[in-house]
């Protein structure tokens, strides 16, 4: 059993032992200060401070900003931040996110969405999806429930293990609460569509002996079809932008034995038999057959409590279930992509005399593909926490949490029934046919008794799980001149499992999609931390204090073996308005159970073998010296131009490697009371990063090395056959081989004032992304993504902003917010090509509220005032432009009414 007793459990006797035994040594020398100083804790320290500027970089979205903000969904509010970048899931991509369609996610400073850390009330939360996801799912925490998000930007493995590199998202929740509430939202777009419902209730007690919380919230989103917002997909055509289309086309495109390309009638009520060179006038536009934004619904229960069971000794709980359902629609199947489909000249079904290949037949008379999801989240803690000595606290909960889903796909072809139609021995033209002759060479041609027998929808299975024990214990060790030595330490256990089963035709390549095997993996982790906040000076001239912080974590991974990360910064008060902070970290991912358990698989997948000729060469070159060094025969030559190619997980994959450093001032200057202005610099290295490699790219490299020192050259990567020299085993599968780099500053500013009897907050933070620079490989070139937008990676613009204007009186509050998103290079365009380049788009929202009472208010927003339309690029995603990046929906308002009492 995962939680046995073990000497994990003794470490958390030692803890508890040695936090009484120091508890002591400060009582005997000072009891004062110690138990009466105001501390909070707060993302990024297991310490209670009384200064949260000192911990790091750190963004804290409360609950009225959430609420002016009008946002539904978390990845909304997160997603607006200026360190997010790159790609991370919602409902306008969710096509994109694979094996976890409808899943939404956060991408700090574009590291990916496996990099950054989410937390719930500063625990992990399991991975979501349809099964083995990478990351959370953020559609499973209501809006209504959050008290406030914390985003600390900084590497933190030292403080909470695995998966902090890029940052740390912390959603906290509303716990503590006496009354009810409850809040209805609705709203859609101005051109009438997209339209958005929102539903919540909560109740709260609290007495003397504790506190009981409990939740239902319920929201739901329409679809909004592509083609209103993007009637075509668009490509530069003689330079001027066109519809061009799919290739796939509906009357099916193939290529005859004498080398010509043709396409099929694509009149339904034309000629069965004509055919015609093929064109791009019989391109297919496939935006009517997709969603700019896709349909979901999203239904929660949750409870939240606290009960005192002595003077110092309570019990907690959280209990919260979540279940997802979601859409996406998709373009008709295309046949001839995933096997191919040859008809003889003399095939009843062919007009053209000669043999053809059937490259590709959209089956558009069976309409649209529907793409499914529905998922179940639960999640239970339960835990104890205390007091003891002075300021001594401890806590210790388990956690445990477990995702489910199903999803899949209609109309869907199974291939071996298209082959079925398609061999006249076998199947029959007759009414009632059990196996129905097929004519796919002309639209309109395929009948429905065709359809119903090849045409199926697919079911997979998969969820996730995760499993913890933690135990914290945190206080003041003893006391120097420059004041408390504030100590924290803690254990963790945990177990992680992920699974996932795709039908079972998709898993014998009988399915027409992307083949996928079964994935089923779990790791276990056990770790201990310690945590020091060392005050060095206080109450000196240029150092009104000085503390040194320090943090250092052990993990020990069933899989990858330990690894120790360590955290060391400097907190200096120069004097009481102005701070510097500086932090150097390391951290660590731990690949995911995709990455490791991926099924595996073996394919012949196009690829060159440098080798083939290689004792034509010039002698002294290193591909002549290592081909005959590796004992390849002379005069070999490649049969073919594939070779079996193992793809899918790699169990043998060890963690990425990263260093952070952090430099940062914050100034709160006495001639503007209430204003705070942070400044930031942040540098995060990346090594041993997961990357896959292409065989041809592994087998070039190798050979082209001098003395074959490169490291694909291993046998890890291929072997050959001894006697004929042919690569008998290839391996495509990810590996620890890239090394990343990103670099940038962070600007802040807050003001909170008085303005002609209005309270008034001027909110501003901007980022400034100066470099993320990837070597996929040794001996690979460097990609520059600074400054570029990617077709499919999100965008990694330099400069990104959000400001927002809150003011109220009276009954009466309201907020302006804008969010800017700076002008990229496409990275896959030619320069001067039509969307080469995308400009700065600047978003602006704004809300009004109106208390009709203290218990009844009203709210009127409106988002994209301006309307403004997401710019055109080469390497769209979908709708011409980054789905990752820009806003689909256009202006669209809505209203909220909310109750308390």
């Amino acid at each position: 059993m995962f939680l046995k007793r073990n000497p994990l459990a003794t470490a958390v006797g030692v803890l508890l032992c040695a936090g009484a035994a120091h508890t002591s040594q400060a009582q005997e020398s000072h009891t004062g200060p110690a138990a009466t100083m105001e501390t909070v804790k707060v993302t990024g320290s297991h310490i209670k401070r009384a200064q949260i500027s000192g911990v790091g970089p750190v963004t804290v979205v409360d609950a009225e900003t959430i609420q002016r903000s009008g946002a539904t969904t978390v990845e909304t509010l997160l997603q607006r931040l200026p360190a997010s970048a790159g790609f991370a899931g919602n409902q306008t991509n969710a096509y994109w996110a694979g094996n976890g369609y409808g899943t939404t996610q956060v991408n700090l400073r574009g590291l990916g969405i496996s990099r950054t850390l989410v937390l719930l009330n500063g625990r992990r939360i399991v991975n979501g999806g349809t099964g083995a996801n990478a990351s959370v799912d953020l559609n499973v925490i209501p809006v209504a429930l959050i008290e406030r998000i914390e985003v600390l930007k900084d590497g933190a493995s030292a403080i909470y293990g695995a998966d902090a590199v890029a940052g740390v998202v912390n959603i906290i929740t509303k716990q503590d609460f006496d009354g009810g509430q409850v809040g209805v939202r609705y709203g859609e777009t101005f051109q009438g569509d997209g339209a958005d419902y929102a539903f919540d209730l909560s109740w709260g007690t609290r007495s003397d002996r504790g506190s009981m919380m409990a939740a239902i919230s319920y929201s739901e989103s329409e679809a909004v079809n592509m083609a209103s917002r993007a009637p075509c997909g668009l490509g530069e055509v003689d330079g001027r932008l066109e519809c061009v289309g799919s290739s796939a086309t509906i009357g099916g495109r193939a290529r005859l034995a004498d080398g010509t390309t043709v396409n099929f009638n694509q009149d339904p009520g034309g000629d069965g038999d004509f055919y015609e060179p093929y064109s791009s006038i019989h391109n297919y536009n496939g935006n009517p057959s997709l969603n700019a934004v896709n349909p979901i619904k999203r239904l929660s229960f949750s409870a939240f409590g606290d009960m005192v069971l002595g003077d110092d000794l309570n019990l907690f709980t959280e209990l919260m279930f979540t279940n997802r359902r979601s859409n996406q629609l998709a373009t008709p199947g295309s046949i001839g992509q995933y096997r191919a489909i040859n008809i003889a000249a003399d095939h009843p079904t062919n007009p053209t005399g000669q043999d053809l290949v059937l490259q590709r037949r959209r089956l558009e008379e069976a309409g649209p593909r529907h793409f499914y999801q529905e998922t179940d989240t639960f999640r239970a803690v339960l835990g104890l926490e205390g007091r003891f000595g002075t300021g001594w606290e401890w806590n210790a909960a388990i956690n445990w949490g477990r995702n489910t889903g199903i999803d899949g796909s209609s109309n869907v072809a199974n291939l071996d029934r298209v082959d079925q139609t398609l061999n006249t021995a076998i199947c029959s033209t007759a009414p009632g046919a059990a196996i129905p002759c097929a004519d796919y060479l002309g639209y309109g041609d395929v009948t429905r008794e065709v359809l119903d027998y090849i045409l199926f929808t697919t079911r997979d299975t998969g969820g996730n799980e995760q499993r913890s024990f933690t135990a914290n214990l945190s206080g003041q060790l003893f006391e120097m001149p420059a004041g408390w030595v504030g100590f924290a330490a803690g254990v963790e256990a945990r177990k992680d499992r992920g699974w996932r089963d795709p039908d079972q035709l998709t898993q014998l390549g009988i399915a027409n999609s992307n083949a996928q095997q079964r994935i089923d993996g779990e790791y276990e982790a056990r770790e201990a931390f310690a945590e020091f906040a060392v005050p060095l000076l206080q109450g000196l001239a240029l150092a009104d204090s000085l503390t040194f912080n320090a943090a250092v974590r052990y993990s020990d991974y069933d899989l990858f073996g330990s690894d120790t990360n360590y955290k060391v910064g400097l907190d200096w008060q120069v004097v009481p308005s102005f701070k510097l902070r500086g932090i150097y970290s390391t951290a660590f991912r731990v690949p995911n159970v995709p990455e490791l358990f991926g099924g595996v698989a073996e394919g012949n997948l196009t690829t060159a073998d440098p080798c083939s000729g290689w004792s034509s060469q010039p002698a002294s070159s290193a591909l002549y010296q290592n081909c005959q060094a590796h004992g390849v025969p002379a005069g070999y030559t490649q049969l073919g131009n594939t070779i079996l190619t193992t793809t899918g997980g790699n169990i043998d994959l060890e963690p990425e490697d990263a260093r952070t450093t952090t430099l940062g001032a914050v100034w709160t200057p006495g001639f503007a009371p209430g204003l705070t202005l942070t400044l930031d610099y942040y540098d995060i290295k990346i090594d041993n990063a997961i990357r896959s490699v292409a065989g041809s790219t592994k087998l070039a490299l190798c050979y082209n090395t001098p003395n074959l020192a490169h490291p694909f050259c291993d046998s890890s990567n291929f072997t050959r056959n001894p006697v004929t020299g042919e690569v008998d085993f290839l391996s495509a599968q990810p590996v620890n081989t890239a090394s990343e780099r990103v670099s940038g500053i962070d600007l802040g500013m807050l003001y909170e004032l008085n303005m002609a009897g209005w309270d008034t907050t001027l909110n501003f933070d901007l980022s400034y992304l100066d470099r993320y620079d990837s070597v996929p490989y040794p001996g690979g070139d460097r990609i520059d993504y600074a400054g570029k937008i990617t077709g499919g990676q999100g965008s990694f613009t330099h400069w990104r902003a959000f400001t927002s204007l809150a003011m109220a009186r009276d009954a009466w509050s309201g907020s302006y917010s804008l969010q800017y998103i700076g002008s990229a290079d496409d990275i896959n365009a030619a320069p001067g090509d039509i969307g080469d380049h995308a400009p700065s788009v600047t978003y602006h929202n704004v809300q009004l509220k109106y208390a009709v009472s203290e218990a009844f208010d009203v709210s009127l927003g409106i988002d994209n005032l301006f309307d403004k339309d997401a710019p055109f690029i080469q390497s769209y995603t979908d709708a011409n432009t980054d789905t990752m990046t820009y806003d689909l929906l256009g202006r669209r308002w809505y209203a909220r009414i909310g109750y308390r009492w």
